[in-house]
Order: structure tokens, then C-alpha cells, then sequence
């Protein structure tokens, strides 16, 4: 069992250590708008925290600067001819903090407790997949059906201590909406290059280097510690006083300036994520809406008055300062060789209200719309843009805003999936179409096989037999084909979702530091090296 004082005495010893060589200390400070609440690894499957808890938990398998898939806790790796067993090979050696050595054991419980209620992680590992050790560092993956796919988001499952988690009533995964803290919450016991020395949520976050890691560090720093700073204006300041070396997002119109500071500088490219805005079509009555005793989302003329009254072209000009590109899928183009096959929808209000009028609503109705303030680049902008657009249809729309935290823990599974029209984003942990399509289009499952980001739970048999062929299907023509056709039924003949626009990273960094932009938005504290 690992205790925060044992870890404390630790990380000092180290600190000892290295000032006795004559290291120099490199501190490296960082700054996002949203917080880092909870150290258990599968309690939030978002970006940003992801990248945190890879400071301090691994997986079998990681992926490189270029998201290219690297070996991990698993040296190696091997599929049967007919792709039903995957049998893992163990790194020998590894130590978790506590001390306790990493063996098949921990892999088979964090198989189970990341398929266990409260995981956000739950369709990561197949449901009916069996975890079988072969002995202490070998590990089969028995299927019931080949996956081709079945590893590549696997850099975000990492492997937990058995022996911790049973030691601290933390066999369970903590919950999104849990009231109450969990010490895996506010405890780790991680095999990574980082060690927590001190967690506040809300507050700050303090690693030092794990001198036991079993990997080589690429990083030089002797001490990171995270701030949220969610005010714009405070989060710039902090960088340009040299308060902090990193901060995401530069606001859009402070990027300019930073670059001009000679302090820090913006790193741009494009990002993966896509925005969207999502539709409760499960509910018999929509919550928080006038319309009493139906749903007018699972009419999709009313979908599409939506999508019709939201201007792309305005959103990407005026609130995201041209840096987005307005998407006609869930999906990145440079995810899917085929996407410029696909259109939006044009931006016609008067289109709109026709089809408000012929789905019964002339006038319109009222309904809540859910949205992050602190999770996107300009999230609640955005949100506040679309209120504006439907209004000019006659759809009244108040908005609820909150930190992610309470956004997600209200919307999302743990919340019981509480929102009637919502704005979320998504980047592929696969890379790959499927990905999005069993979570974001496929039927939810509340035994967690797919759906599990699926808050409104759209849900066309069509798309779910076509995901069932699309994980089969080996030749990438035939599996474009069959992707490509999933697409069209769920967004152009269903309007299931409003794709929005795939977002640029901006991130302000201070000159003395030099990191990776990962395509997915995740900083990699083991990257990290600071003059």
C-alpha cells in the first residue's frame, strides 16, 4: 500500500539526491481552463486528464509522438491465426510506486474493474472478452469474435495494482458523480515516470520523478505542478509573467500578442477532436423543454431544422477567429480517406422553420441546452452562438453552462445521460472511424458493450449492423465502403448529430521549454524538457 507520506519521503530522499549531485532543479508549471479532479485513471475518459494520468499509470501498450503504437508494460505481443487469442508478454522488472512488482495478475484485475460499472473506460476491454494468465508475465486475451482493432486505444487503459486497490477499498472505479472522494481518487500507485507528492482538486497537482521507472526518461525535470486557471485573462497573464511554462488554450485573441512577447509562444496545428451538438432521441419527454408528452428530437425534420439554422460559416469566423474547419462527419478528414465525399448541410433559416412547421412546432418550443465552459475552445461561446441562431426560428434554448466536471458527471453515464441537447467533443482514441461509430453512433449499451458517449442515444439497427461488419472487415476498400455508408444513414439520412468543426490546438509555451504537440491534445509530462 502506498501512503501520500511514504511518497512524500520518498520523492524528498530523491530531491536529497540530486541536489547532492549538483542537479539543477527544473520545475516545470502548467495551466489548463479545467480541472484535474480525480487520480483514479477510469473515472473521466477525456484528453487532457488521459494525458495526466500517463504521468503516472501505464498500459500494455503506448503510443509515440506521431501516435504511432509502442510496446509498454507488454514487451511484445502476438495474434492467433484466427485473431481469437491475443497473448500479451510481460516486461519483468516493472515495480509499481508501492514497491509491489507488476505481474499478470494486476493485468486480469484492471481488466475487470475498467469493465466495471462507474468506468468510463467500459467497452475499452470487450465485455465478453476472457482475461485468462498463462503464468505471471504472460497474458491471453481470448475473443469471441476477431478484432482487428482491439489494442488501438488501448494507450488510454492503464494497469492498476491489484494488491493496492484491494488494500484501499478501491476495487470498484470511482464514479464521475461521486460525492465523496475515493482514495484512488486522491491517492496513485502507478508504474510511470512521475509520482503524485500532493493532489488538490480544484487547487494543484505536484509530481516528482519516479527514479525507480523502468523506462529511460526523456524528460529533465525535478518537479511539475498543475494550476486550473480558469479565467482567460489570468491564464495569459500567467504566462506572460512567467508564472507558468504552459497554458491551454491561448484565447483566440491573445495569440498575437503572445507571440509578440518574446516570453512564450504559441504552438498551433490541427486537432483530431471534432465539435458537435448532440439530441436527446430516447426520452418519451424531453426534460426542461415547453413540449409536453413527446420528444420533437426523434423527428428528424426537427434535427435538421437544427443543423439548418446554425451558421458554421459565423461560428468559425467570429468565435473561433478562423481557426476551425467546419466538419461534415464525427470525424477528423485526416481520419478518413473518404470524408470529402460528405457535405454539410447548408445554413438556411428559412429551411428551418419550414421543416419546425411541418414536424408540428410553427412557432417553435423551449429546451435546455447543456455545454462545458472550461473543457473546448471556446465552448460556451459556441454554445451561446447556437442559443442565438435558433432563436431566429423560433426555438427558445437556455443554457446551462458548468465546468466540465459537473457538465459531464450531469450528462454523461454516471449522470444518467440528464440532457436534452448538449455540446461535446471527440477524438478517436483508435484513430479510426469504428471508434466513433460504437461510441458516438452505435446504440447504447448500459452494459457498457457500446453507446457509452452516446448521451442522447441515437439508435438506427441499420448503423449497428453495419459496425458489427465494419469490425470484421479486413480490406480497407470494402471497410471505407462500409464506414462511408454508416455515415450516410446516421448524418445525412437520420441528422443524428450537427457536426460542428474540428478545433486547432493552441497552446502558449514559454521559450525555455520544448515539448510534443500530440495530435490528440494530450500533453506528455515525460516529454517535457526545460532550460
Amino acid at each position: 500500500m502506498v501512503r501520500p507520506f511514504r511518497r512524500f519521503l520518498a520523492a524528498a530522499a530523491m530531491g536529497l539526491a540530486l541536489t547532492a549531485a549538483g542537479a539543477e532543479a527544473k520545475t516545470f508549471r502548467f495551466a489548463f481552463q479545467g480541472d484535474y479532479k480525480s487520480l483514479d485513471p477510469y473515472t473521466l475518459n477525456e484528453s487532457f486528464t488521459n494525458g495526466l494520468h500517463k504521468a503516472v499509470y501505464e498500459g500494455l501498450v503506448r503510443r509515440g509522438p506521431k501516435l504511432e503504437i509502442e510496446p509498454a508494460l507488454a514487451e511484445r505481443w502476438e495474434v492467433s491465426e484466427d485473431g481469437l487469442r491475443w497473448r500479451f508478454y510481460l516486461r519483468r522488472g516493472v515495480k509499481f510506486h508501492g514497491g509491489e512488482d507488476f505481474t499478470a495478475d494486476d493485468v486480469i484485475f484492471s481488466a475487470q474493474r475498467v469493465r466495471t460499472q462507474g468506468s468510463n473506460f467500459l467497452p475499452i476491454v470487450p465485455k465478453d472478452a476472457k482475461v485468462v494468465k498463462v503464468d505471471d508475465h504472460t497474458v491471453d486475451f481470448l475473443l469471441t469474435a476477431p478484432d482487428a482493432m482491439l489494442i488501438a486505444e488501448w494507450d488510454n487503459w492503464p494497469m492498476m495494482s491489484k494488491k493496492w486497490a484491494e488494500a484501499n477499498n478501491a476495487v470498484a472505479p470511482t464514479p464521475q458523480a461521486a460525492e465523496t472522494p475515493s482514495y484512488a481518487a486522491l491517492n496513485e500507485n502507478g508504474t510511470g515516470p512521475f509520482v503524485v507528492v500532493s493532489h488538490q482538486p480544484g487547487v494543484k497537482t505536484v509530481w516528482r520523478p519516479n527514479p525507480n521507472w523502468w523506462d529511460s526518461p526523456r524528460h529533465n525535470l525535478t518537479e511539475v505542478v498543475f494550476t486550473p486557471i480558469g479565467s482567460d485573462a489570468t491564464r495569459v497573464a500567467a504566462l506572460l509573467s512567467g508564472e507558468v511554462d504552459w497554458i491551454d488554450p491561448v484565447p483566440l485573441q491573445d495569440i498575437q500578442r503572445v507571440n509578440a512577447s518574446g516570453i512564450a509562444e504559441v504552438m498551433q496545428g490541427p486537432e483530431l477532436r471534432t465539435i458537435f451538438l448532440g439530441f436527446d432521441q430516447n426520452r418519451d419527454e424531453l426534460r426542461g423543454a415547453s413540449v409536453k408528452g413527446r420528444n420533437p428530437f426523434k423527428d428528424a425534420r426537427v434535427r435538421k431544422a437544427f443543423y439548418q439554422a446554425v451558421d458554421i460559416a459565423a461560428i468559425r469566423d467570429k468565435v473561433m477567429r478562423g481557426l476551425a474547419t467546419p466538419a461534415a462527419l464525427m470525424i477528423s478528414p485526416l481520419l478518413f480517406d473518404r470524408a470529402g465525399e460528405f457535405k454539410r448541410f447548408p445554413y438556411d433559416p428559412e429551411a428551418a422553420k419550414k421543416l419546425l412547421a411541418e414536424a408540428g412546432y410553427p412557432n417553435g418550443f423551449e429546451v435546455v441546452m447543456d455545454c462545458p465552459n472550461d473543457r473546448y475552445v471556446n465552448d460556451e461561446r459556441i454554445c451561446q452562438a447556437v442559443v442565438g441562431m435558433l432563436a431566429r426560428i423560433g426555438v427558445k434554448v437556455s443554457l446551462n453552462a458548468q465546468p466540465k466536471a459537473k457538465y459531464f458527471a450531469k450528462a454523461g453515464q454516471t449522470g444518467g445521460y440528464d440532457t436534452s441537447f448538449y455540446l461535446l467533443g471527440w477524438t478517436p482514441s483508435t484513430l479510426d472511424s469504428l471508434n466513433v461509430l460504437t461510441q458516438i453512433m452505435g446504440c447504447r449499451d448500459e452494459k457498457g458493450n457500446g453507446g457509452l458517449t452516446n448521451y442522447g442515444n441515437y439508435c438506427n439497427p441499420k448503423v449497428e449492423a453495419l459496425i458489427g461488419k465494419i469490425r470484421a472487415e479486413t480490406d480497407k476498400k470494402k471497410r471505407d465502403d462500409l464506414i462511408a455508408e454508416a455515415y450516410r444513414v446516421a448524418l445525412v439520412e437520420d441528422v443524428g448529430y450537427i457536426p460542428l468543426h474540428q478545433q486547432a490546438l493552441v497552446w502558449g509555451v514559454a521559450k525555455t521549454v520544448k515539448l510534443v504537440q500530440r495530435a490528440d491534445n494530450q500533453l506528455i509530462l515525460s516529454w517535457i524538457r526545460k532550460e
